[in-house]
C-alpha cells in the first residue's frame, strides 16, 4: 500500500503541475504561492487528483490490489488536505 500511496501522491503532484503549466502563464512556484495566498491551492490539489485515475485502473487492471487501496489512501489525504486549505 505504500509505494500506491507514493505513487499517487506523485501523480497527483504531475497532475497539479500539468494544470499550471497548460492553464496558467506564471511559474509554478509563483501560482502555487499566489494559490495559497488567495485561498485557491484546495483547487488545484482537487484538479491534479483526477490523474490518480490512470495509476489505479493501471493496479485494478494487473491485479495489484494492495496498490490500488494507496492510491485510494492518497487520494483520501489529499481530499483531506483540501478540505483543511479550504477551513483556513
Amino acid at each position: 500500500m505504500v509505494i500506491g500511496a507514493i505513487i499517487g501522491l506523485i501523480a497527483n503532484l504531475v497532475g497539479m503541475f500539468l494544470f499550471i503549466a497548460i492553464f496558467v502563464e506564471a511559474d509554478f512556484e509563483r501560482t502555487v504561492a499566489t494559490a495559497y495566498e488567495t485561498g485557491i491551492l484546495g483547487k488545484f490539489l482537487a484538479l491534479g487528483a483526477v490523474l490518480n485515475f490512470a495509476p489505479f485502473y493501471l493496479f485494478l487492471r494487473r491485479n495489484l490490489i494492495y496498490r490500488a487501496r494507496g492510491v485510494v489512501v492518497a487520494t483520501v489525504l489529499v481530499a483531506i488536505a483540501t478540505l483543511v486549505l479550504y477551513l483556513q
